[in-house]
């Protein structure tokens, strides 16, 4: 009688645990049908915004554009493309409003970023690093205060094998350091590399592709940032020494670009290079693609926070898993990928050098 009242108890509690796993189970898939039912709504749904966030953030990326081919036909993300572009301004830049100075401490300022520029951090004459919290991401601005202090680093077996933006800083004496121009990505880690575009260095070719699609992006002998599409021998004539091949150019003689939609470079990780009137140069980077802490930057947020630092001209420089930031030979921002390794190889570096290394 016992084992009878046994079994009859342990088959209810056999049927009451398979009750609760199909419940379970059900409540599963209904959670993944809403899921489903939400990412169409949001792929096939009448707001175009996120459509067309996903194809322009996939287009701009060199080795995930297969991602807005996923669910679009190349019709559809044609008609996105063109739709969301950018307008350069077309001027030429006047150098000559350019004047290098006057950037000491100042008693009172016009806002509260620029008192965030011109007020140092103690025993640092050389640069600062001012963190930046936006809703929908994080990065950094690096003032440098003496443009005389910014070189271009090259690495030693340029177009063979890429290096860090960590490493190139160690290399060069380089005090703060960010990623430069383009470069074809044969592994995904930049290893073996080749530069897309033109590198001059020193008032000197060292590397031409025809793979560069954008301007000039550099310094002339007087330290002035210097943006061009010119022939690299007509910019050499007009005193480039240093630059590489990038854009679009954001910024020209304190007149912004021309943004419609978001300009077809969707929202990611960001590298940004810029100068004030008064010689100051900002480097920028945004971290993206890390859910939850930072999605990553739209061109018009870029140009909205140089603006607010008066930025007089500014570029854009490569970006996405690129946009790394090396601080005293050391990784110190969070790339989308490869933060691990101390950040992904590249082709070249902006760097900013310790004047004593110079003496």
């Amino acid at each position: 009688m016992a084992k009878k009242k046994k079994e009859k108890k342990e088959t209810k509690r056999k049927k009451v645990k398979l009750k609760f796993k199909i419940k379970k189970f059900t409540l599963m898939m209904f959670a993944v049908d809403i899921l489903a039912l939400i990412v169409l709504f949001f792929i096939y749904g009448p707001v175009s915004y996120f459509r067309e966030l996903w194809v322009t953030t996939a287009m701009t990326t060199m080795n995930h554009q297969y991602l807005a081919y996923t669910f679009y036909s190349p019709k559809t993300v044609d008609k996105i493309m063109s739709k969301n572009y950018i307008i350069e301004v077309s001027e030429n830049m006047n150098l000559d409003d350019i004047i290098i100075g006057n950037t000491e401490e100042k008693d009172s300022y016009s806002s509260i970023y620029e008192e965030q520029i011109f007020t140092r951090d103690e025993g640092n004459d050389v640069y600062k690093i001012i963190r930046l919290n936006e809703n929908r991401f994080k990065g950094y601005l690096t003032v440098i205060y003496d443009p005389s202090n910014i070189d271009l680093a090259i690495p030693k077996q340029l177009g063979v094998v890429g290096t860090s933006v960590a490493k190139l800083c160690r290399d060069n004496n380089g005090l703060v350091g960010i990623n430069g121009g383009g470069f074809e990505d044969l592994d995904g880690w930049g290893n073996g590399s080749t530069p897309y575009g033109t590198i001059i260095k020193d008032g000197k070719v060292i590397w031409k592709h025809a793979g560069g699609d954008g301007g000039l992006i550099g310094f002339t002998n007087e330290h002035k940032m210097y943006l061009t599409t010119e022939t690299p021998e007509q910019a050499i004539a007009n005193g480039m020494q240093d630059a590489v091949e990038f854009g679009p150019f954001l910024i020209i003689n304190g007149k912004k670009a021309q943004i419609h939609g978001d300009g077809g470079w969707g929202v990611a990780p960001r590298t940004v290079i810029a100068q004030r009137k008064d010689g100051i140069v900002l480097f920028l980077i945004i971290e993206g693609r890390l859910p939850g802490y930072s999605i990553g930057a739209s061109m018009q947020d870029v140009i909205k926070i140089l603006s607010r630092y008066k930025a007089y001209n500014a570029a854009n420089l490569d970006g996405g898993a690129s946009s790394t930031m090396a601080v005293n030979g050391k990784l110190y921002n969070r790339p989308s990928a490869g933060g691990e390794y101390g950040g992904r190889a590249v082709s070249n570096a902006w760097i900013v050098v310790d004047p004593n290394s110079k003496n």
